[in-house]
């Protein structure tokens, strides 16, 4: 399991017309640069999770924040978008990062998946490679810090009945690590710790979202899952078994959520931080509810 999936996106009808054009305008930026590095092809890996990351690094700088401009979209030149008119280190560092971790996530889904979709991710994997390589070599840090998080991971994975902390922590260290490593402040600060235990709090909580999210796939599929080693589930399982799993990992994500919101509230930001408190304090709680119960609803 590693951080990529999209759970990271803010409330939008929350956001005020300014923030909301803001935010269109990292995610419309980072698509541009994706296409700009990587090619056309790596615009479908754009994803709100590292849209977040970009949008935490320049809420957290203490550069000016990037002006906006008007262009076109360069998937739809039909569509008027709001683009960043300086897209600085923080969109090639999350661009980056997007390829980093879908080269490793296809590899990670390769060793669990069976059949056609393994078969699918093989095909891939080597049109991915050549951006991996290239955004590997620009960020070489950024590669091993994943790389190493992936290694520990499966480690951990292979273990017998492994505990669930122990699960969500290369996925937290990885993130807390790519934060100290992209803000370029010195360590000892009260900032830079602040803003890796941030990073730390924002990896736990997607890898035990992820792990909720896909419990009762990996349920059918016989895959990897801590929820399902922590209470002993499998395919022929009773469903209030599995309820009792989605009630304990609700639990873990709102600690996890507590956690993270008081680190936040411990945070130096600009104005662009508001929209990061509405992902933590609203996106985040709203994609929470809506996968741990419609699944509930839908699945169980």
């Amino acid at each position: 399991m590693i951080f990529l999936f999209g759970y990271v996106k803010p409330q939008k009808s929350e956001l005020l017309v300014r923030e909301l054009e803001a935010y269109n305008g990292i995610y419309c930026s980072l698509c541009k640069i994706l296409g700009k590095k990587y090619g056309i092809a790596a615009r479908l890996a754009l994803n709100y999770d590292c849209t977040f990351y970009a949008l935490v690094l320049i809420s957290a700088s203490s550069e000016p924040i990037p002006k906006l401009e008007k262009g076109r979209c360069v998937v739809n030149p039909l569509k008027q978008c709001a683009f960043c008119e300086k897209a600085g280190l923080e969109f090639e560092q999350a661009s980056a990062l997007t390829m980093i971790l879908l080269y490793h996530k296809l590899k990670d889904d390769i060793f669990d998946s069976k059949g056609f979709k393994k078969y699918l991710r093989v095909f891939v994997l080597p049109i991915v490679r050549h951006a991996y390589r290239k955004a590997a070599a620009d960020y070489p840090g950024l590669g091993e810090i994943i790389s190493e998080a992936m290694d520990r991971q499966r480690e951990i994975e292979h273990r017998d009945s492994p505990g669930l902390d122990s699960c969500a922590e290369p996925t937290a260290r990885m993130m807390e690590r790519i934060m100290e490593f992209s803000s370029g402040e010195d360590p000892s600060t009260p900032k830079s710790r602040v803003l890796n235990r941030f990073g730390y709090y924002i990896g736990r909580w997607i890898y035990f979202i992820d792990a909720a999210d896909d419990l009762s796939d990996d349920l059918k599929e016989g895959a990897f899952n801590p929820l399902a080693i922590r209470f002993h589930l499998n395919g022929e399982s009773d469903p209030e078994d599995i309820r009792k799993a989605r009630a304990y990992a609700n639990e873990v994500l709102n600690q996890t959520l507590s956690q993270l919101g008081a680190a936040y509230n411990l945070m130096e930001m600009n104005s662009m931080g508001s929209i990061v408190r509405n992902v933590v304090f609203l996106g985040l709680p709203q994609m929470q509810k809506e996968l741990l119960f419609k699944k509930e609803k839908t699945n169980v």
